[in-house]
């Protein structure tokens, strides 16, 4: 469901079909099969792009009319364009990063500590392979429950001589080498944050083990961020935002993030160099927010100076549980977390909160609810992050409280999906329950800890539920779910709570429509439509006939963003 909101102007002659436009037509695509998402037109043939905006969407005959002398024109031959990906939940600056390093968690296969001399082997040759760069990454699965955890020592046989720091695909730990763990001023003296220091694992003696969880991973951060020139930060994020268009992508929701990346954004964007669009939160993983003045500071700054099509700001991201071990750990008591949205809430600020466990979500939705009653009714659109896990009479009060589901179907599914509270057999991604009920949902990736970002293989998974299983990963302590795509993991001929699938239709909606509304951007982009910007992706099969265990192999031809082609492929 998505709320109503009235449009005038412009928008007013959008249902016609055309926007009058002095502008001359600088692009017209025909001969297509277009779902331009507008549930009153969802199928057109063409449209015509001036400008960074679509002008007229429609027949080939009505299209074909606005040809100029300096039009372009691009023959479709029947392909299947949709709106522009809009990924409701990234983590840029770790994926671009992981862009550049080694990774050991691909669909293909996973290498794991498990398999010892070839993950030493893959890490040197690759660290032999690129001997300039001053700090090695890498992504890979591992456990982060303890005793099974790896350490340093498996690292530093395969880099001794430079920093190695890496990834574990949820991106709630990190696994050091030595001289990573010297960088980052980690040793056998605790560090000075107790709230830090307690998710560093250490050996009986007190000795980094090598491994960093949950908030622990913020001392990493502080210590790298600033040993990057700006240039290279740009030019990292760059390749990344290119690296997202490949797949669709034209627009991002960063899950975490903080003034000096967004910062990067507008520089990239005054270049003329920003390929997505972004809208970043304030938050960094499972870190407790304080309101001190520097905080509040960053958080007004970034509202009052980035506010524009291509950065936006004025968003707080909330970890109420993490992502590691048996259990994620609780990371707020509810009062204190209630107080703090209460706060964000009343000076304007829209609040998402990450939550995989049912208890956690329910404590969250409680938080909402008082804020509602406490603040009054404003268009706030609270958001709930991953949303897998609800319980029953939970699942309702998201649409009662107008809040956005953003959930991640990669992340489904798998035999033994029920949550963490293994009593209860309350089934988890419970996508077609949800649009029911009235909640809007939105769709993302959560790249990187979905590699990679591809929108065709979530769609493909909301429709069918498939299970999929690897048995590396599942003999893990505390192993996560099995995902769909993801690292090795094998689907099977099983599928799981059947009647939580949707259509493709409603999953396209879900990474298109309801992932613009969750960041305030549905009157610009999300649907074709006359007047928006002209963001979309060419596709090289319709996924809307073809059979559901084949959308996984759609590729995008090309994207568009703002008129522009930022990936082409078009033969």
């Amino acid at each position: 469901m998505f709320p109503r909101r009235q449009f005038v102007g412009l928008f007013a002659v959008a249902a016609l079909g055309f926007v009058p436009s002095a502008a001359a037509t600088d692009s017209i695509l025909l001969h297509g099969h277009i779902y331009t998402g507008n549930p009153k037109a969802p199928w057109a043939q063409a449209l015509a792009v001036s400008g960074t905006r679509i002008e007229a969407i429609g027949s080939d005959h009505e299209i074909a009319r606005l040809q100029q002398a300096k039009t372009t024109v691009i023959d479709l031959h029947g392909r299947t364009i949709i709106p522009g990906i809009s990924d409701a939940h990234t983590h840029m600056w770790f994926g671009a990063i992981e862009l550049r390093g080694i990774n050991l968690s691909t669909p293909e296969g996973r290498i794991t500590p498990d398999n010892p001399e070839v993950l030493v082997e893959r890490i040197k040759a690759f660290g032999a392979a690129h001997p300039n760069e001053k700090i090695l990454f890498g992504r890979a699965d591992f456990s982060t429950t303890q005793p099974a955890t790896p350490s340093h020592e498996l690292l530093d046989r395969a880099i001794p001589d430079r920093p190695l720091i890496v990834h574990n695909t949820s991106e709630h730990a990190l696994w050091l080498n030595a001289k990573a763990l010297a960088l980052a001023g980690i040793s056998d003296r605790p560090v000075a944050d107790p709230s830090e220091e307690k998710y560093i694992i250490r050996d009986a003696s007190g000795h980094p083990s090598g491994v960093l969880l949950e908030s622990a991973m913020a001392i990493v951060e502080r210590a790298i961020f600033p040993l990057f020139t700006s240039d290279e930060k740009l030019a990292i994020l760059s390749e990344g935002a290119h690296y997202l268009n490949r797949y669709g992508i034209t627009s991002i929701n960063n899950a975490t993030g903080d003034l000096a990346e967004i910062e990067l954004y507008a520089a990239l964007r005054d270049r003329g160099q920003l390929t997505v669009r972004t809208r970043t939160s304030f938050g960094a993983v499972a870190v407790n927010h304080h309101l001190t003045p520097d905080f509040l500071a960053g958080l007004e700054k970034a509202r009052s100076q980035y506010h524009d099509d291509w950065v936006s700001a004025n968003l707080v991201k909330f970890f109420a549980d993490g992502g590691t071990g048996m259990f994620p750990p609780l990371t707020y008591e509810p009062s204190e977390y209630k107080t703090l949205v209460m706060e964000l809430d009343k000076r304007g600020f829209q609040i998402m909160t990450h939550v995989l466990r049912a208890d956690t979500a329910h404590m969250v939705l409680d938080a909402y609810e008082a804020v509602e009653k406490q603040n009054g009714n404003r268009d706030r659109r609270l958001r709930l992050e991953h949303a897998d896990a609800l319980n029953g009479e939970d699942l309702p009060r998201l649409a009662k409280l107008q809040v956005v589901a953003s959930m991640q179907p990669t992340f489904c599914c798998s035999e033994s999906a029920p949550g963490f509270d293994l009593p209860d057999k309350t089934p988890t991604d419970r996508w077609q329950s949800l649009l029911q009920s009235g909640t809007t949902l939105a769709f993302g990736s959560d790249w990187p800890c979905t590699w990679p970002p591809d929108p065709f293989v979530s769609i493909q998974e909301a429709v069918t539920r498939q299970v999929w299983r690897d048995p590396v990963t599942s003999a893990f302590l505390g192993g996560y779910v099995d995902g769909a795509g993801q690292g090795g993991a094998v689907a099977t001929q099983q599928s799981y709570a059947t009647e939580e699938r949707i259509t493709v239709a409603q999953a396209v909606d879900a990474f298109t429509r309801g992932s613009a509304y969750a960041r305030f951007s549905e009157d610009r982009v999300g649907t074709l439509e006359p007047g928006k910007e002209a963001d979309l992706a060419i596709l090289s099969q319709d996924i809307f006939s073809v059979s559901h265990n084949e959308i996984a192999k759609t590729k995008v031809v090309a994207t568009m963003v703002g008129g522009k082609f930022v990936f082409n492929e078009l033969k």
